[in-house]
């Protein structure tokens, strides 16, 4: 065999090594693609609108828009004169009535006595157990009261149900306030989930647990991890500002990727894109967070 020859043998047997490998990698992606469903959606969050239990003028706030707070922190107060003078009016109440109650004792234990040596009628003894009856609801209903007035006073300050950010600063000091009125529009961001659609034909391959991984264009490279959370059970036409018109007509399935976003990178309304490896085994494991 010529050295040309060997040089042709040399190149066709390196084309043909070449070729397999990349049949190999061909082969093995689409394997890949097939055990992981790609689906689209955003980043959507839980939020809440705090308002005071009662009626009043605001006197101090706390937070501004945009500040994170946490679960419990104090974020304003009403003006609390009118609550303060309530509860000292309900104290005075329980007092009046413990006095008068230590009196109507006082008096029934003599009457009764008195009675069982004849010298009052049993009509002025059942009096005098009638004064003391009274005299305990009367006590009973002014500490009611004064628990109420107390729960009002505490009322008078807003706080933070959970943790979160501060979205809306509605309402400023000096504004008056009613229980149907928020001050803040508070965003719950952790955790978050991205709102996707399903086709019908991948429903049976998902179940709630399942791992997955959320990308975004706003943090290239960046993987952040969650979990199925919720699959809708009512199926829907494509919302109309996700697809295709050829797709718009296809049946899908809400579902929503949850992750625990402790780096509160993920915000409402970013478009995302979630990979969800289909080979992977039941019962899946708990997640990191669940959803209050």
């Amino acid at each position: 065999m010529t050295a040309k020859k060997k040089k042709i043998m040399l190149v066709l047997f390196g084309t043909l090594i070449i070729l397999c490998f990349g049949l190999f990698y061909y082969i093995r992606l689409r394997l890949s693609a097939s055990e992981t469903l790609t689906i689209y959606g955003n980043v959507d969050i839980r939020e809440v609108q705090l308002a005071f239990y009662d009626t009043g003028r605001i006197l101090k706030i706390y937070v501004q828009e945009g500040q994170r707070v946490k679960k419990g922190e104090l974020l304003a107060e009403l003006d609390p004169v009118r609550f303060e003078d309530a509860v000292r009016q309900a104290e005075h109440a329980v007092a009046v009535d413990k006095a008068a109650l230590e009196n109507a004792e006082i008096t029934y234990k003599r009457d009764e006595a008195l009675a069982k040596e004849q010298y009052i009628s049993l009509q002025e003894r059942d009096n005098a157990l009638a004064a003391l009856k009274e005299a305990k609801n009367k006590l009973k209903a002014d500490e009611a009261a004064l628990s109420l007035a107390k729960r009002e006073l505490q009322d008078a300050k807003l706080y933070a149900p959970q943790d979160g950010v501060i979205e809306d600063r509605i309402l400023e000091p000096g504004d008056m306030v009613t229980p149907q009125t928020p001050v803040f529009t508070m965003a719950l961001d952790r955790p978050v989930w991205v709102r996707a659609y399903v086709p019908e034909t991948y429903l049976g391959k998902i179940f709630l647990g399942m791992k997955a991984e959320i990308l975004t264009d706003s943090y290239p490279g960046s993987v952040f991890q969650g979990w199925i959370g919720f699959i809708s059970p009512v199926s829907e036409f494509t919302p109309k500002n996700v697809e295709t018109p050829e797709l718009r007509t296809k049946l899908v399935y809400q579902v929503r990727v949850y992750s625990e976003n402790a780096d509160y990178r993920l915000r409402l309304g970013m478009p995302a894109t979630v990979r969800i490896p289909l080979n992977q085994p039941y019962p899946p494991e708990k997640p990191p967070l669940t959803m209050d």
